[in-house]
């Protein structure tokens, strides 16, 4: 396969340096996103109970909300200018604003968002924790050439001690499973194996040991494996979002070339072709399983009018990430990224509306009376055109 091996070969020359990986944008799932002249989400103030009990987001920098600000690595985004657009700053989310989970928290119905597990002090469990960490991956060893990240199998660790505390809590390890069933629960994962694992060869052995394929298919039966753990701890209505297409983001195109895209997303696409038969076993083999994918890669957007090629805030050379104390674009609404490697929050908004409806089936919608109100007007470049750019 040669344009894999162009890739490898051009990985040889980044192998040590910074790859935040892990905002690897979704960027064609956004033309499903609008059917109205009106987007930006503010949830109205209410005395509703949210859709589901709790929510609980495990994953990679597309989710992490702070777990790794204080964990010895180069994956943390807890400095200006992240957090431009958050209320509270920077948060060690890698992004101006609100990430999806923050959002589909949201339109469930929380009023505030799921806390990290690395600061839970005070935090009423029973509503859920993020458990996700920047630069981690399905395998143990990704994204560890950056310092310490917690790998998804860590994750499940801390939230086996979550599931004991509310055992402890509920006074019984058969009600917290009950209670749990009820839960929604979003896992995305699977990128840093790649970008911080398969593609980084003098770093890690994966690519002189497996083809393409090969990897794929060792990587699919280690989610399933993981996947069924989740499910022995309770966990029932659970969103598995398929890894996006890495080769076009800025930062991966300065690296590897424009050229080189297609042929890195096509390794990548290997592990998402095996995601629809892996979630559908999971809900022949596992009695009252309700996993359902989330499928970012068959959907294109007009890009008429919308930066998709530079980034919204300066970028630090070969690392991906803003420059610590820079000033960022002011016209965020217009760009699809905002470092290197991830989304703004109006994109972000966009992922987070499609993975909502697609995850209705965990909730009645219609009991809880709707999301609230919208209040600004939908950049045009989000509207549903299927025609135009498509990195999928």
């Amino acid at each position: 396969m040669g344009g894999r091996d162009n890739v490898v070969h051009g990985a040889l020359v980044y192998c040590m340096i910074f790859l935040l990986s892990i905002g690897i944008v979704f960027v064609g799932f956004l033309g499903l996103l609008l059917s109205s002249d009106t987007f930006h989400l503010h949830l109205q103030v209410t005395d509703k109970e949210p859709q589901v009990p709790c929510y609980f987001i495990f994953g990679d920098s597309l989710a992490d909300d702070g777990n790794n600000n204080d964990l010895p690595t180069l994956a943390k985004s807890n400095y200006p200018p992240y957090g431009v657009d958050f209320p509270e700053g920077p948060t060690g989310r890698f992004t101006d604003g609100r990430l999806i989970v923050d959002i589909i928290a949201q339109l469930l119905g929380f009023h505030g968002f799921i806390p990290p597990f690395a600061n839970l002090k005070g935090a009423d469990i029973l509503k859920g924790v993020n458990y996700a960490s920047a630069a981690s991956g399905i395998r143990d060893e990704s994204g560890s050439q950056m310092g310490q990240v917690i790998s998804m199998n860590k994750q499940l660790s801390n939230h086996f001690a979550i599931v004991s505390r509310i055992a402890q809590i509920m006074k019984s390890y058969s009600a917290a499973n009950r209670y749990l069933g009820k839960c929604v629960y979003t896992v995305i994962t699977g990128n840093n194996d790649y970008i911080n694992n398969y593609f980084m060869p003098e770093v890690y052995p994966t690519s002189r040991i497996y083809t393409p394929q090969q990897f794929a298919d060792v990587l699919a039966k280690e989610y399933s494996d993981q996947l069924q753990t989740l499910y022995s701890f309770g966990a029932r209505k659970v969103a598995v979002f398929s890894a996006g297409q890495i080769g076009i983001t800025p930062e991966m195109i300065a690296r590897f070339g424009a050229n080189s895209s297609a042929s890195i997303d096509a390794v990548v696409q290997l592990f998402n072709d095996q995601l629809p038969s892996l979630v559908g076993n999971l809900n022949s083999q596992l009695s009252g399983a309700e996993f359902i994918l989330i499928d970012t890669s068959d959907v294109s957007i007009d890009t008429d009018g919308v930066n998709v090629a530079d980034t919204c805030c300066p970028t630090v050379p070969e690392l991906g990430t803003c420059v610590p104390g820079s000033v960022p674009c002011s016209n965020r609404s217009e760009y699809v990224f905002f470092d290197g490697f991830h989304t703004t929050e109006v994109v972000n908004e966009a992922y987070a509306k499609v993975a909502y409806e697609e995850m209705s089936l965990f909730y009645n919608a219609s009991a809880y009376g709707g999301v609230g109100g919208i209040s600004r007007p939908a950049p045009s470049w989000l509207w549903n055109q299927r025609v135009g750019y498509s990195p999928y």
